[in-house]
């Protein structure tokens, strides 16, 4: 709940009561909205005014949609058309807001594919992820770039396509090491004529279409042949090619009775729930991926997966198939918005995937408890240590990266209940801070920081307030630190911490300071420790990280690319007569008007500008 929400049964009920008068008994989607204006549900009905009808029979709710209500201050509608209208905008809006009461998938990314581009007459072989806006065909989609970069090295392999890009395949004088390496024919060289490579490509889109058997007769047919006329490096080249397919139909089961399909199944366990989604087109299995989406503990199975599903296929095609391993009620439904076919099998081949894919979830759910588990009993043991009222749910930490005092960054990692919340990680480029001034560079993150948070996002009421925000410095540091938060009226709404490395700087002898406590160590070998030590660590290296790529921005910036009127081609001139930016700032407004293409105008502009 939002620190700043204030629940009130009979407000909520009256609020409801209020809206029934004006809905319509047509389809659509409501929303319930909180006192912060944070929305609370997104919801889809058949008929809205019978749907929200139900929230006003308070005592027949189960005690998480009491909360709800009594949170509730205001509602917002929008009509449908149909119910699967309904459906397709209320996982749209769920995926916008994240409302705390919804089930909520949470990891939302698009996949990766693997597309053989056409338009060139020897067409390359790509990963692509995102809107399918390059010519060419399409295979997958794969669970992680992982499986596609493994896919296409053994692709390369058994078919040897190019993966260079035009630019690169049109300026070649001689074959690249993917050649000598037996990953590419080398067509840029002409080692292989246009129709030969065209052979190739269509083995590769045969192979991926699920007509394994036929390509591989082909190469067998091929090595055979090349045998018998004693070219044993042609017959050994078949022979590799061969070996590559059967390696890539021994990590992908096949079965190519079934089609296209996405295998989804649930298992649940102490208030916590897996979805594993399988991957099948052309019957290859091209991997999976776990899930474990955001529900109340006492939500049904059936109802997470259903939900799950119509968030999982926002803004990307379902395949023609689902295969689920229970029923959900909005069986129909999901068919219509989605267009395909869903299938709870009793039997057969694909009751067979379905149980290795629930296989698949219990495992991945056993392991998930248990990480969880010692997690959060090293935040228990955290609050314990900081003197915090209750675990914390939402875990800051800050470090700044700089050389000398140059390109400073500040960066900020966060961890959450579910570990590290890299989609939260924020760099801050410092920019009032003195040079080396690593108290000015704290004070501005911090500033910038928790000022944004309280102008822009509802201040301590955002699901984004950190409960205990960990500093990487010493007494100073943490000095600073506590003047910004008082400054900001905040102090008292977050623990603080700064973390200071041991002696010589080994791990396992840091120093904490805590406002108002004297300075205390941890025993070498205390997981608390250690747990505190990787949160640390991994501020660190994402600010060194943030600095690196922006002190690598700055080698390839000159100071010639901040003067109005100097393009590209004056920047050449400007470079090739003087030698340097560094000469330019040094030249006379006569010797930099003996440049072609600098006028007087832009010679003085130029001039005033390396002198401030």
């Amino acid at each position: 709940m939002s620190k700043m929400d204030v629940p009130s049964i009979e407000t909520g009920v009256e609020t409801i009561k209020g809206y029934l008068k004006l809905l319509p008994l047509s389809s659509g989607v409501y929303r319930m909205i909180s006192s912060s204006d944070d929305v609370l549900y997104v919801g889809k009905a058949k008929s809205l005014k019978s749907r929200v009808a139900s929230y006003t029979h308070f005592e027949k709710l189960p005690l998480r949609l009491q909360r709800m209500v009594s949170l509730t201050v205001t509602m917002e509608f929008i009509n449908t058309n149909t119910e699967a209208d309904a459906l397709i905008l209320e996982a749209n809006l769920i995926k916008k807001y994240k409302p705390r009461f919804n089930i909520l998938l949470r990891d939302d990314k698009s996949f990766p594919y693997i597309v053989l581009k056409e338009g060139h007459e020897f067409p390359q072989i790509v990963k692509h992820r995102g809107a399918k806006n390059i010519k060419g065909k399409y295979f997958g989609p794969f669970p992680s770039a992982g499986d596609v970069n493994r896919t296409i090295a053994i692709l390369q392999r058994a078919f040897l396509l190019r993966n260079c890009s035009d630019s690169y395949f049109k300026n070649r004088e001689r074959p690249c090491l993917q050649y000598h390496i037996k990953r590419c024919c080398a067509p840029c060289f002409g080692k292989v004529s246009a129709n030969e490579y065209a052979e190739q490509i269509k083995g590769a889109y045969d192979f991926m279409q699920g007509n394994s058997r036929a390509v591989q007769d082909e190469l067998s047919k091929a090595m055979i042949a090349a045998s018998e006329a004693q070219d044993y490096e042609v017959a050994a080249n078949y022979r590799d090619r061969i070996a590559a397919l059967t390696s890539i139909q021994s990590k992908h089961d096949m079965n190519s009775e079934l089609g296209d399909v996405d295998v989804i199944a649930i298992a649940q366990s102490g208030g916590t729930s897996c979805i594993q989604v399988f991957f099948y087109r052309a019957g290859r299995n091209l991997g999976n991926r776990s899930y474990f989406p955001r529900h109340d503990k006492d939500d049904r199975a059936e109802d997470i997966l259903s939900a799950f599903i119509a968030q999982f296929y926002q803004g990307k095609a379902a395949p023609k198939k689902l295969v689920i391993n229970m029923e959900v009620a909005d069986k129909d439904l999901l068919e219509e918005a989605l267009s395909c076919d869903v299938i709870c099998p009793q039997r057969g081949k694909n009751k067979k995937v379905v149980d290795f894919a629930l296989n698949n979830a219990e495992e991945a759910l056993k392991r998930h408890l248990s990480t969880s588990a010692t997690r959060r009993k090293l935040r228990e043991e955290v609050a314990e240590l900081f003197s915090m009222d209750e675990a914390p749910a939402r875990i800051e930490v800050y470090d700044n990266s700089h050389i000398s005092g140059t390109n400073m960054v500040g960066g900020m990692i966060v961890e959450g209940e579910d570990g590290f919340a890299k989609k939260a990680y924020r760099k801050f480029n410092i920019r009032h801070a003195a040079a080396s001034d690593d108290y000015g560079m704290m004070r501005e993150v911090l500033t910038r920081r928790f000022k944004r948070i309280l102008e822009e996002e509802g201040g301590s009421s955002s699901s984004d307030w950190p409960d205990l925000v960990l500093i990487d410095g010493g007494l100073g540091q943490l000095g600073v630190c506590v003047e910004v938060l008082e400054e900001l009226g905040v102090k008292d709404q977050l623990a603080l911490v700064a973390i200071a490395k041991g002696a010589d700087r080994n791990a396992g002898r840091e120093k904490f300071f805590m406002e108002g406590r004297e300075m205390f160590q941890l025993p070498i070998n205390d997981p608390v420790l250690h747990y505190l030590q990787r949160l640390r660590d991994e501020a660190h290296r994402f600010a060194i990280g943030a600095h690196r790529t922006r002190r690598s921005k700055g080698l390839t910036i000159s100071p010639l690319d901040e003067i109005a009127g100097v393009g590209a081609k004056r920047k050449k001139a400007l470079l090739l007569h003087f030698g340097s930016a560094k000469s330019v700032g040094r030249a006379s407004i006569d010797d930099l008007l003996k440049v072609d293409g600098v006028s007087s105008s832009l010679a003085q502009k130029i001039y005033d500008h390396f002198r401030g």
